[in-house]
């Protein structure tokens, strides 16, 4: 369900904990004090969250942000013309770990999106062909159903498109999708279980694209631990990951960006890491639109798994969400723009004005990594 902060302040317990001041305790029976802390603890802060999400303590965000409850994922949405059926999910998966569609047949797609690495590859950033080095971190696949557009600046608007754009990619696996699918109508056993789910005479790269895709949607994590206490279960998270979970909504700012069920909101950021005019400059999604205002965004990936999928950011420069959160906690970096460029300079990219110092604590800083450990 959409909501903006002003609609969400409307609810009993929404003015009590923005801005992180303290104030009149619910109207609900409950066992916190009269005057609620800024920071409820033990039972209190349990009782605030035993119910549906609906009615948890309001995010801390700031004005103007749309945002979306925290809620289980719902089950992946099929587009019309690309249904699944389990017979299609199986081709999928047997395409997706199968170094046919590169070029040097030692790539696949399980190369960068390991099921054992949180479906990343566990590097900085990842390798192709001919082990050429990419310029970007490989994000996990898992929740790949429930954000879009895709790729770290954007460039797919489906998981359709998205499959085909590796197999392209002179760095990645240095092929081409029509490449792929003569060899693939090459081989009788593919051949067969194309015309079993598809039931045309050719394999042609729109099926091949629409049975990755459908595998990528199979893989929507729906049993965590914060999906089991988000449906009721109040026990499923531990005290600190509580704790984690209220600075994330209120003190941290983490619903910014943060939000939904799949922890995004789908939208592009700059976190200052963009190291323009240097030899790893990456501008992102500007490099798409060529808007000068995409300067140095990426996409904000989903939360979900992101405990298994080190290390982070676009780049891979963080190892651990240690850093991570000490990075957001000092309000993320800010290079100063050259005092002079060349007139044919790209645009030097502007802070978002999300990012602001948090002044958590180290004990905080841990309470918010457990309750990320949970998603």
């Amino acid at each position: 369900m959409k909501r903006t902060r002003p609609l969400r302040m409307l609810l009993p317990v929404a003015a009590l904990l923005l801005g992180g001041a303290g104030g009149p305790a619910p109207a609900r029976s409950t066992p916190c004090p009269d005057m609620l802390p800024a920071r409820p603890e033990g039972v209190c802060l349990r009782a605030l969250y035993s119910g549906p999400s609906a009615g948890w303590p309001a995010p801390d965000v700031e004005p103007g942000v749309l945002w979306y409850e925290l809620a289980p994922l719902p089950a992946p949405v099929d587009p019309a013309d690309n249904r699944s059926t389990p017979a299609k999910v199986a081709l999928g998966r047997r395409l997706f770990f199968d170094p046919i569609l590169s070029k040097s047949r030692q790539l696949a797609c399980a190369s960068c999106h390991d099921p054992d690495l949180g479906w990343a590859d566990g590097r900085r950033v990842s390798f192709g062909h001919d082990r050429q080095p990419g310029r970007r971190n490989a994000p996990g696949v898992a929740a790949s159903a429930h954000v879009a557009p895709l790729f770290w600046d954007g460039r797919a608007s489906t998981l359709e498109q998205q499959a085909l754009r590796p197999i392209a990619d002179p760095i990645e696996m240095g092929f081409t999708a029509q490449g792929a699918v003569r060899r693939l109508r090459g081989d009788a056993s593919y051949r067969h279980a194309f015309n079993e789910v598809f039931a045309q005479p050719r394999i042609d790269a729109a099926q091949l694209g629409q049975a990755i895709a459908a595998f990528e949607r199979s893989l929507s994590p729906r049993n965590s631990r914060f999906d089991r206490f988000l449906r009721g279960n109040v026990h499923a998270l531990e005290d600190a990951q509580l704790r984690g979970l209220h600075l994330f909504r209120t003190t941290a700012g983490c619903m910014n960006c943060h939000n939904g069920p799949a922890l995004t909101d789908n939208g592009f950021h700059n976190l200052g890491l963009h190291f323009h005019g240097r030899s790893r400059q990456d501008l992102g999604r500007y490099e798409i639109t060529g808007d000068p205002a995409d300067s140095g965004r990426f996409r904000t990936p989903s939360l979900r798994g992101v405990a298994s999928t080190a290390p982070y950011m676009h780049n891979g420069l963080i190892p651990r969400l240690s850093g991570v959160l000490a990075f957001y906690n000092a309000g993320g970096a800010r290079p100063r723009p050259p005092a002079a460029s060349a007139a044919n300079a790209d645009p030097f990219p502007q802070p978002d004005p999300l990012l602001r110092p948090r002044g958590l604590s180290r004990q905080e800083l841990q309470d918010i990594e457990a309750f990320l450990q949970s998603l």
